[in-house]
């Protein structure tokens, strides 16, 4: 049973469903994208983990330790081991891991040419996590890598610059040679397609259109979620107008 939304599926933004939309969804973006780059470059999903306290809005990078122990060479003394004194027992926050994924084209030198992100909540809503997202944002445009950012979900504070014309959805696609004078956008509404987006390489190459609806409808038929995302609403509930609309589509597929 395939999507009846003629472009983005409004039940796929339900909170217990969109993570695992994203995660597919970029998923099929790079292996079509691994399929039209050719040998000249390299497409990978990518992971950024974040740890996240519980209760508290503070998040922190995970990464290297800042010291480590390796094996010494032989026959190095070492000090007489020193009775250890009874530790204080210290309450330690509980934590979350959260994964962040999006797709990075790379040439053959290992140069990031291209990121493409799928925005998620967080990236909309005020805390560490948006204010993590807007400054790795500001960092691509400074530098040479084309940047795509796609926003599949209504509702938010979306990122800027540019400010985005008034959509449910969007497209934006920064190419580093226009920066910072101009990029491009598509924004579009729940009753239209999804616009085929241009992603661009490194010059002399063209670009590759990536169909990002038949992306949406693969993930959606892969994952079954015709089986159980319309028992919910869509979240953020629709317009009147737009929700009668998207009950009507419902209601044709079953039956």
């Amino acid at each position: 049973m395939s999507s009846p939304f003629p472009g983005m599926n409004p039940y796929l933004e339900q909170k217990d469903v969109w993570q695992d939309f994203h995660n597919r969804c970029l998923t099929h973006i790079a292996d079509a994208l691994s399929l039209r780059t050719g040998g000249g470059y390299v497409v990978k999903l990518e992971t950024r983990l974040v740890l996240e306290e519980i209760d508290s809005h503070e998040r922190a990078f995970i990464g290297r330790a800042d010291v480590g122990i390796s094996g010494g060479p032989s026959g190095v003394a070492l000090a007489e081991p020193q009775a250890a004194t009874q530790p204080l027992q210290l309450p330690l926050p509980e934590f979350d891991v959260s994964q962040h994924h999006f797709v990075e084209i790379t040439d053959r030198d290992r140069r990031v040419v291209t990121v493409i992100e799928l925005l998620s909540p967080a990236n909309k809503e005020a805390g560490s996590d948006r204010e993590g997202y807007t400054a790795k944002r500001l960092n691509i445009m400074r530098s040479k890598t084309h940047f795509v950012e796609i926003d599949l979900r209504r509702g938010g504070k979306r990122p800027s610059p540019p400010e985005i014309p008034p959509a449910d959805y969007y497209v934006l696609v920064s190419r580093f040679e226009d920066r910072p004078r101009t990029c491009d956008c598509w924004p579009f509404g729940l009753r239209d397609p999804i616009p085929l987006v241009p992603i661009p390489l490194s010059r002399p190459d063209a670009d590759i259109v990536l169909n990002l609806q038949e992306i949406l409808l693969q993930t959606y038929n892969a994952a079954g979620y015709a089986r159980y995302i319309y028992r919910g609403e869509p979240e953020p509930p629709l317009a009147p107008r737009d929700a009668q609309w998207a009950q009507e589509l419902v209601q044709q597929i079953s039956g």
